[in-house]
């Protein structure tokens, strides 16, 4: 089976191996594929392997020994999953690798949001601390988290472990959703409860995004949703950037009507130089590396080649549907 990888970089920069998937073909990695360069690198494989390189409904027809895409992260939106299916393209992703290491980022943001530990270190290496007149100062507001509330807009595996970590701060925890409809209860360890979105918007001193980016979801923060929220609320998104309309968010930031925001993910990326939430007052931005440990991207590693090969043993796992 000829393999080829379109952006392997980002999954691997040196500090992992190949082998194993170079054990289960002929294998050609390549770091970063632009689109015109598509397809010349991948004609004549069988099997691609790609993380934010496009596969569009044209270049899945173009590919006509193409049989399986491999995506290497857990959103898909990348591939057109309904023309793979209909050019009986298998497409497969990785939904369980990052978990933990989003959670932590996530939790990291807001530990940052309410310490701002960075840039009161930074200001006592450059000497601000030493010509103070008491033996302590902070230049911004410093948060605690016990007996706040936190609302989850996606509960899945990575919303439910951020909430774990929010319980364990002493928060309570809002999920967006009704109760019922097949909803599991949140667990028994968790203060938790379901709530409408625009009430848990309402009602949330931090909320945080861990749902897929869909077209129901797209820009599902935005001027009217934010106007819901507490001015002391905080924002995180270490999902999609597009689940956020980011000049309403740096409008708000700039104008006072949200505390702060956490942000791992941009609408574009990587930003441009004037991106508007590069410049919006109180915004933490980090460059998409909430899934990158060294841990997540071994993990990633390994299912990413398990699936291909359960798709050569005739019993795929991890397909995905529109």
């Amino acid at each position: 089976m000829k393999i080829v990888v379109l952006d392997g970089y980002t999954l691997n920069p040196g500090d992992l191996s190949w082998d194993a998937l170079k054990a289960l073909g002929s294998l050609t990695v390549y770091d970063r594929t632009p689109a015109e360069l598509i397809l010349e690198r991948a004609v004549g494989a069988e099997a691609v392997l790609v993380n934010k390189v496009a596969l569009i409904a044209e270049t899945l027809r173009a590919l006509t020994g193409l049989r399986y895409a491999g995506v290497l992260a857990t959103g898909y939106d990348k591939v057109d999953v309904p023309a793979a299916r209909e050019l009986g393209i298998t497409v497969t992703n990785v939904p369980f690798y990052g978990t933990d290491s989003v959670a932590q980022l996530t939790i990291a943001l807001l530990l940052e949001l309410c310490h701002r530990a960075g840039m009161h270190s930074e200001l006592a290496r450059e000497g601000e601390w030493s010509k103070s007149e008491d033996f302590c100062f902070w230049r911004a507001p410093l948060v605690e988290l016990a007996g706040k509330t936190m609302g989850v807009i996606g509960f899945g595996r990575i919303g439910s472990r951020v909430a774990q970590i929010a319980a364990a701060l002493g928060m309570r925890v809002l999920a967006a959703g009704e109760a019922g409809a097949g909803r599991p209860a949140p667990p028994a360890s968790i203060d938790c409860e379901w709530a409408p979105l625009d009430v848990l918007l309402a009602r949330a001193d931090v909320v945080t995004l861990h749902c897929p980016l869909t077209p129901a979801t797209k820009h599902m923060i935005n001027a009217n949703r934010i106007a819901l929220m507490k001015p002391t609320a905080f924002v995180i998104n270490t999902s999609r950037g597009g689940l956020i309309r980011d000049q309403d968010l740096a409008d708000a930031l700039n104008q006072g009507r949200l505390a702060g925001a956490g942000l791992d993910v941009l609408g574009i990326e990587p930003p441009p130089p004037g991106h508007p939430l590069l410049r919006a007052r109180n915004c933490i931005v980090t460059p998409h590396l909430a899934w990158a440990t060294r841990e997540a991207r071994a993990r990633l590693m390994q299912a990413a080649v398990e699936n291909l090969a359960a798709f050569q043993q005739g019993r795929p796992r991890n397909v995905v549907s529109p």
